[in-house]
Parts: C-alpha cells; structure tokens; sequence
C-alpha cells in the first residue's frame, strides 16, 4: 500500500470520531491529522484520545494557530502530545486568516512570513536544544524544557504563495496544503519548496508535501458537487486561498460567482471508486508525498467514510 493519510476532525461526538479514527488504522493509513478551527474542540486534546485508542497510526495538526499559543507553550504541547503518543505526533502549524486574527482574536496578522520564520526558529531550537534565547519582533522566548522531548519531532507549516513555500523548504521538515490543484503543486509549490531547500543545501529529498484531498465515494455525484461547491466558495472568500485559486486559473469562474465542475474535479475526488482514486493519484503525480484524503457526505448518495477511505487506499 502506497503511503496515505486520513483527515478526521471531530464530529457530533468525541466517541463517533475515535471510532473513526481507529477505523483509518484498520485500514493501513499511515497517519491521522486534524486541524484546529475556531469553534471546534481543542485539536490537541483530540489527537491524545485518538492516540490512546490506536496503536501504530501517527497523529498530526493540520495545521494549529501560531497566535493561539506562544511558541514556549506550543514546545509543551508538542512535546507532551509525542510523550503520551510514544512518539507517533507530527506538529503542523500555521498563521490562520485576518478574518479570525483579527476578527476574532483582535490580534494583529502583519508579515506573517516573517512571524512564521521566529516563530519556527523558537519551536525548532526549543525542541533541539531543550530550550531557547530569542529576541524577536513578534516572539520572543528565554526558557528551558525539562522535561521529556524528541529532538527530530517533525515540523511542519501552512504554505501557499512563494515565500512562505521558501521559508518552509529552509526550515521545517515539511508543508500541509489544502485547496491547492495537483498543477498548483506542481508550478508553485515543488519549485518554492525547493528555492528553500537549496538556501540551506539540502535537496527535496526527505522533505515531505502533504495535501489534504476532499474526497467522496457516492452514487449521487450532482448531489455531492453541489454539497461541495459550498465548500469551494467558502474557502475563496479567504484571501490567502483566493489567491491560489486564481493562480490555479480559476480567476474568471470566481469572479462570475460560479464554481463549476470542472474546477472541483481539479482539487477534489468526487463520484465513483474511479473517481476518488483517480484524484489521489493526480496528487502523487503532482509530487505530494503524502496524500491526505478528507471524506465528506451530507447527501442521501454519500456512501461514508469507511467506504470512502476504502476507494482511495487502493490508488
């Protein structure tokens, strides 16, 4: 089996999502990640029970908010998760959207590369060398951990536009992406990874790409297109993502206000097993290393996320 990863945020209930979760070891993924949205459960806590209940299956964030804690407490977090994990945590870690920063948080998102940059220097330092002394203009950290920690703990970022492709291909082990077309990946992401990596003198090799695929294994595809068009504009009214979508040459449709077929076929597996294995494929194609599949239903045909995770194993 071809290395895989699921997506499985928390549902209704804590127990439906274990459940699930342990369903996607079952099943041979590789890795589970999830992501921390703004009124969703504490992504953190979550993959600490989805470790309790698994055995071999490697947990990630995908991503957490850099400005939701200071890179000291995202060390302990880190740390500690990989401690009770017995170290199967992958840290994934972003900047998030102005709409939530600042809307939200009443925080400021300015230079957000540069943000990432001291904050990635804290975390990756602190991780090293149990402990950091950095002056930073948006961090700052003077500590020691003493506690338990694993040195190469991966670590990845959020990237979209080019210099922060770079600054992740310098500094981190490697990159989660979402709404980003398989040709995206292949004009934008691989060569701004890869000016990153010969910064530092390093090759692509061992670096990883991950991309989330929304996928769904049903018998009524228009139902689940227009299910997933909602999802689609969702997304587009966030800048940094409409920014790789109109890279992706969907300027004109998004301007129209229409999301057409072809375009949730560019990012997305929607219809019948060839369909969904057809997609994972594209990404691998695209040089993903590691295809994250994110099941959805919310229509009569949607077979689920068993079936679905079942289709896309096999691509």
């Amino acid at each position: 089996m071809d290395r895989i990863a699921a997506l499985s945020p928390a549902g209704k209930t804590l127990d439906e999502s274990v459940n699930r979760v342990r369903t996607v070891e079952r099943l041979g993924y590789e890795s589970v990640w999830t992501s921390q949205l703004p009124p969703a459960r504490d992504a953190a806590l979550v993959l600490a029970a989805y470790a309790a209940a698994t055995e071999r299956l490697k947990v990630g964030t995908g991503v957490l908010p850099i400005y939701t804690r200071h890179p000291t407490a995202m060390v302990q977090m880190a740390a500690t998760l990989d401690e009770v994990s017995g170290g199967r945590f992958i840290l994934g870690i972003g900047v998030s959207h102005k709409v939530t920063v600042e809307g939200m948080w009443g925080m400021r998102l300015e230079h957000p590369v540069d943000a990432m940059r001291e904050y990635l220097t804290i975390v990756r330092t602190s991780l090293r060398d149990g402990g950091c002394r950095f002056e930073g203009r948006f961090f700052t950290a003077r500590w020691a951990y003493s506690a338990p920690r694993r040195p190469e703990l991966p670590v990845m970022i959020s990237a979209l536009h080019p210099r922060m492709l770079e600054l992740a291909g310098e500094l981190a082990d490697g990159v989660i992406l979402y709404m980003c077309s398989p040709a995206y990946i292949r004009d934008h992401v691989v060569p701004g990874i890869s000016a990153g990596r010969a910064k530092v003198g390093k090759s692509l090799e061992g670096f990883e790409i991950v991309a989330a695929i929304d996928a769904c294994l049903t018998s009524d595809r228009a139902a689940a297109l227009d299910v997933y068009r909602k999802t689609v504009e969702r997304y587009a009214s966030l800048p940094f993502y409409r920014k790789v979508m109109d890279a992706s040459g969907f300027k004109d449709e998004l301007d129209a206000n229409h999301v057409s077929e072809g375009m949730i076929d560019e990012i997305a597996g929607i219809g019948d097993q060839q369909k969904v294995r057809h997609a994972i494929q594209r990404y691998r194609e695209a040089g993903v290393t590691l295809p994250g599949v994110a099941p959805f239903g919310g229509h009569p045909g949607a077979a689920g996320f068993e079936a679905t995770l079942e289709a896309a194993a096999s691509a």
